[in-house]
């Protein structure tokens, strides 16, 4: 009984860790990594609210996340440093799209969290 409640505790905690990487790999996917992405988009000033709005939440759900190397708490705060971008381009705040062209620094977090 003792081994099969830690298998099935091991098995949640695995299953949590793949969901986790895969919230940021859904998010470079389909946010960062395409010829037209929502980021590009962003850093251009094309976004639409409806853009921002998206990107936001995505943001959000991928600070929740566990990156498959490096140190949660500069992963947060990195995570942190796009939404708040964010929100200040949604508020058409002048300081928003330079900002946001900062934290949106793909060498500076694959090299400190991106697994194999």
């Amino acid at each position: 009984m003792k081994k099969t409640a830690f298998s099935l505790l091991f098995a949640a905690i695995s299953i949590g860790s793949a969901a986790a990487d895969d919230v940021i790999k859904d998010v470079m996917k389909k946010y960062h990594k395409p010829e037209d992405a929502l980021c590009k988009k962003v850093g251009k000033g094309e976004a639409t609210n409806a853009d921002l709005s998206t990107l936001l939440t995505a943001y959000e759900g991928m600070k929740g996340a566990t990156p498959p190397k490096g140190d949660k708490t500069v992963w947060a705060e990195k995570c942190d440093a796009l939404i708040a971008a964010v929100k200040k381009v949604q508020a058409k705040d002048a300081t928003g799209a330079s900002d946001f062209k900062k934290a949106v620094n793909c060498k500076a977090c694959h090299d400190g969290f991106k697994g194999k």
